[in-house]
């Protein structure tokens, strides 16, 4: 039997293909099992908000003690005041650890590095 922690690397474009509560499920029930979660492109405020609402739900005392969840901060990608009055590129997510808070710590985290301590279940 393999002994450590299971990491799932989760693209872009497999994130698009599901509605909100369809990402925060994949999310959260892999967090559950223990696995430590990262996204390509990380979740939508709102999304994020839900993810953190349900989470506190599904907390218990002897189980599950919640998440921890980095994202590299917001990267804004228009040119200039007219690319963003016009509605030119907004700005996104980017890359999103999440792990179980038991398992998971971030030890720093900077604009372009997120450094992370994952112990073993």
């Amino acid at each position: 039997m393999i002994r450590g922690v299971q990491i799932d690397l989760i693209s872009a474009e497999r994130l698009d293909r599901l509605t909100s509560m369809e990402k925060i499920r994949l999310i959260l029930d892999d967090v559950m099992e223990g696995n430590i979660v990262v996204l390509e492109k990380g979740l939508a405020p709102d999304e994020q908000s839900k993810l953190i609402e349900i989470t506190m739900r599904e907390i218990t005392p002897d189980g599950f003690s919640g998440i921890e969840m980095e994202t590299y901060p917001v990267k804004d990608t228009p040119d200039g005041f007219f690319s963003r009055l016009f509605g030119g590129k907004r700005s996104e997510t980017r890359l999103t650890v999440i792990g179980p808070a038991n398992q998971l710590k971030t030890i720093k985290k900077e604009k372009d590095l997120i450094s992370a301590w994952v112990s073993s279940r």
